[in-house]
């Protein structure tokens, strides 16, 4: 790796990333590289992700704060629990990962050009998933597919990608769903990444990067 004056690390094919404290402000601590299975996970347990525009160079970010959800912590509003009491929706685990990432590179977020969720996204996620590590959920209403969202799952800690909703609450069904499974499971937190004011109001909250990191990798 080639240190430059800014501090940001460009990438060699070497697989390493830099100590992540040495990250701007913003979060961004490298650039470049690939998206290979091994770089990716290598990257998703040193609590690091990818996250670019298309047409842009890799960029690598571990940023601090880190917005989590503790499984434990979910909130599920009153008119969120007669939604859910009425039955209409029902959730699936990898049941089509692809369309899955498909809908979520469709969505088109504030403030943000294109898709981040590029081709070459696209394919490293889906050999992480026939790894055995890229997860996703389905939602349906009836036999329609209303949501969804795709992470990478490292076991004890479920790093949420991404996520999208055809219909409302289709994504705060997936998300209650998905905590309530992992608690059962043992899980110690679902990562958020960043800020969002939905997350918030399900309950996700921000922790310190080193806080992150301590329960990332104790993995206990």
């Amino acid at each position: 790796m080639e240190k430059q004056k800014n501090t940001i690390t460009f990438l060699t094919e070497k697989l390493e990333f830099p100590p992540i404290h040495q990250a701007s402000a913003e979060g961004l601590l490298a650039v470049g590289g690939d998206l290979s299975p091994d770089r990716l996970l290598l990257a998703y347990s040193s609590g690091i992700f990818p996250w670019f525009n298309e047409d842009s160079l890799i960029l690598w970010w571990s940023p601090d704060p880190r917005m989590v959800l503790f499984p434990k912590k979910i909130k599920v509003s009153r008119s969120m629990r007669k939604v859910m009491q009425k039955g209409h929706f029902s959730l699936t685990k990898n049941r089509c990962f692809e369309r899955v990432i498909e809908e979520c590179a469709k969505v088109r977020r504030k403030d943000q050009e294109g898709t981040w969720i590029t081709e070459a996204m696209k394919k490293a996620y889906t050999e992480l998933h026939d790894m055995g590590y890229a997860i996703s959920y389905e939602v349906w209403q009836e036999e329609e597919f209303v949501g969804g969202l795709y992470g990478v799952d490292l076991g004890h800690v479920f790093c949420g990608e991404s996520m999208f909703s055809l219909v409302d609450n289709a994504s705060k069904f997936a998300l209650i769903e998905i905590a309530r499974e992992l608690e059962e499971k043992g899980y110690k937190l679902i990562d958020c990444q960043l800020h969002t004011k939905h997350l918030e109001s399900l309950g996700a909250e921000e922790i310190t990067r080193e806080c992150y990191l301590e329960i990332l990798q104790a993995k206990i």
